[in-house]
């Protein structure tokens, strides 16, 4: 027990001490850093997004998921396509801001195309209409990506395909959701795409705020581009 304390301190500290990181190149320098204990820390943080949206996208998924091109959005370490690949989706492309995070990206073997971008800062580097599906997990929150890529997440994706996206309920990210959820209900609106399912989730991750004990709020959304 006082082991796993000691590792959840330790981790708790590694996260919070990314707050402070204000500009992009300090952002990019952090997940840099980190990308090394990156798996192991969020295990520790009983991290459960990548498999709470694939469950999600495996239980609404028609098409044949052999075939299925994903474009993982903020892919990290590859932890989403790795979800993904036990549910039968083979090919993937990721894109995420860390050039060490994409490296052991690279050495899972499981993406056939990875690129380096700082999402929000410039025009997402993927095709549009291109995938079957496209996700972004764990990303979307406050002083990470900001919630007008969500556009462009739709804009890549085929007609008919699918939009999984996550966030946190966290105290500190109350206020982003709310805005991240304004637009995906705008844009259903407009008429880009037609909402699958929202799962709302208690136990979503361990807290490592102060404001907060044991487990924070997360929501898995599922949309469906027209």
């Amino acid at each position: 027990m006082s082991s796993d304390r000691n590792t959840f301190e330790n981790v708790k500290r590694t996260i919070l001490s990314a707050h402070k990181s204000c500009t992009s190149r300090e952002k990019v320098n952090f997940y840099d850093s980190w990308a090394e204990n990156y798996d192991q820390d969020v295990a520790v943080l009983d991290y459960r997004a990548p498999n709470l949206a694939a469950n999600s996208l495996s239980s609404h998924f028609t098409g044949s998921r052999e075939a299925a091109v994903v474009l993982d959005v903020a892919c990290g370490t590859g932890l989403m396509a790795k979800e993904m690949k036990r549910h039968g989706f083979r090919h993937f492309v990721g894109i995420d801001g860390s050039e060490a995070m994409l490296e052991l990206a690279r050495e899972s073997g499981l993406y056939q195309d990875l690129k380096q971008s700082m999402l929000g800062e410039g025009p997402l580097p993927a095709q549009w209409g291109l995938f079957d599906v496209v996700v972004i997990v764990g990303a979307l929150s406050v002083g990470q990506v900001p919630v007008h890529v969500v556009r462009e997440l739709c804009k890549s994706t085929k007609p008919g395909g699918y939009v999984c996206m996550t966030t946190r309920g966290n105290h500190d990210n109350v206020e982003y959701k709310a805005a991240l959820e304004r637009e995906l209900k705008q844009m259903e609106e407009e008429g880009l795409w037609t909402c699958v399912e929202v799962s709302e989730v208690e136990d979503w991750e361990r807290a490592v705020s102060e404001q907060e004990d044991r487990y924070i709020t997360g929501a898995v959304y599922l949309y469906k581009k027209l």
